[in-house]
């Protein structure tokens, strides 16, 4: 069994932690995404990896092709997040593949922690930064969604 469905696996006891007075053993590097389907109107809370910028939460989703919660925010919409033992309103957007953006948000992640890259395929030399050749790769394995969030909550 890979890593991603093992954690997948583990999602229930995560989220436990995640909302309890235990929240700082894991809520330095996770937290809950709470998402409403588009078509089918389900609600889902979900732990996701999270890298904290000044005016954003970026999220590096691995293995895009096997999860669909991210898929919600093609276009901007609202979710909650449950972070640090907050619970904030919240909007969130994909950033498209390929983009400065993207480039920017990818490459600030894995600059934070370097051994992010190893879990998209590329091994990152903070002395080179990204090649083109690991953005062409991480275009491929990777989805970013930026969340804002809602100030007026």
């Amino acid at each position: 069994m890979d890593a991603d469905r093992l954690l997948t696996r583990l999602n229930p006891a995560i989220a436990w932690v995640l909302t309890s007075r235990l929240h700082p053993l894991l809520s330095w590097g996770l937290m809950l995404v709470t998402v409403t389907g588009r078509g089918s109107g389900r609600v889902y809370t979900i732990p996701v990896g999270y890298q904290r910028e000044r005016d954003a939460i970026t999220v590096l989703v691995s293995r895009p092709s096997r999860k669909q919660w991210w898929r919600n925010y093609r276009e901007r919409r609202p979710l909650v997040v449950h972070l640090r033992g907050r619970r904030l309103a919240a909007y969130a957007a994909v950033i498209p593949p390929g983009s400065v953006a993207f480039r920017a948000a990818i490459e600030g992640a894995v600059r934070r922690l370097p051994s992010l890259g190893r879990q998209f395929g590329i091994a990152y030399d903070r002395r080179t930064g990204l090649t083109e050749a690991q953005v062409r790769i991480l275009t491929g394995t990777v989805a970013v969604v930026r969340i804002e969030p809602d100030e007026t909550s």
